[in-house]
């Protein structure tokens, strides 16, 4: 553990972007946060540590650019709109060659994103966290040290705020302080006739938050030029396309910011 903390000392914040249920968005969120970040001056890191599904290459367009070591073993981070990105994405040879891991060597190789990467001084190391309770979220916890805090994705229907629950749970067992939680995927607005559609339902994330008391960072629409975004691998707190989406996670931004500066 002092290995890892004497590599990430110049690191001010820690924060793993996590839910207990995939499917909710926590690359974009994980993307848009870094980008937003490093576009109002801060200092930034993107790690993904997805293993078996990288997405944070295809999200900002660095799919075919891949990362360097030095003699000594040291892993250099590609950098994109400023923002220094380590991915697995990164290191396959080929974009649809699977990674077929067991537990140890996942635990090995995000050890090694944290021992041995160049990060360098960060205000923010975004940690972008696959689904679940299981062996990524589990390692990237234990290695990355002291003052890791967590922001927490979810969707507003039931569903999904089950599993969620259980991954805030699963934080404070781990003693993984909550930073807040977003809702993703909220009220639907129609580009034609302007008319709101709650498609997934809506206020799951609050009520999580009253439930749990947790700090409740705001939401994001379900918004197609976000869905266009991904698709153009440009995050798009980049191009600003939607003024709706743009100030809701401005708003979240700078909920985020005032609770870790």
């Amino acid at each position: 553990m002092e290995r890892v903390n004497d590599n990430l000392k110049n690191v001010k914040n820690k924060l793993v972007v996590f839910s207990g249920k995939g499917g909710v968005g926590k690359s974009t969120v994980s993307a848009n946060i870094a980008i937003f970040l490093a576009a109002e001056g801060y200092k930034v890191g993107l790690l993904d540590v997805d293993i078996h599904g990288p997405s944070i290459p295809k999200l900002l367009n660095i799919e075919n650019k891949k990362l360097t070591c030095d003699e000594q073993g040291r892993t250099f981070p590609l950098v994109k709109n400023y923002v220094k990105i380590i991915s697995i994405g990164s290191m396959l040879r080929n974009l649809d060659d699977p990674i077929i891991f067991r537990g140890p060597r996942k635990h090995a190789m995000i050890k090694n994103f944290l021992f041995n990467v160049e990060w360098g001084e960060l205000d923010y190391l975004i940690i972008d966290s696959p689904p679940g309770t299981g062996d990524e979220p589990l390692a990237t916890i234990e290695c990355a040290g002291e003052g890791l805090k967590a922001i927490v994705v979810t969707t507003p229907q039931s569903v999904a705020i089950q599993d969620v629950t259980k991954g805030v749970n699963f934080l404070t067992e781990l003693e993984v302080p909550v930073l807040g939680v977003i809702e993703n995927m909220s009220s639907f607005v129609c580009p034609n006739c302007k008319s709101v559609y709650d498609i997934f339902e809506k206020g799951g994330g609050k009520k999580l938050c009253e439930d749990m008391k947790l700090n409740y960072l705001g939401d994001i629409p379900i918004d197609m030029a976000i869905v266009k975004s991904g698709e153009l691998n440009t995050p798009f707190m980049l191009k600003k396309t939607s003024e709706k989406s743009y100030e809701a996670f401005k708003n979240i931004m700078n909920n985020i910011i005032k609770e870790t500066t």
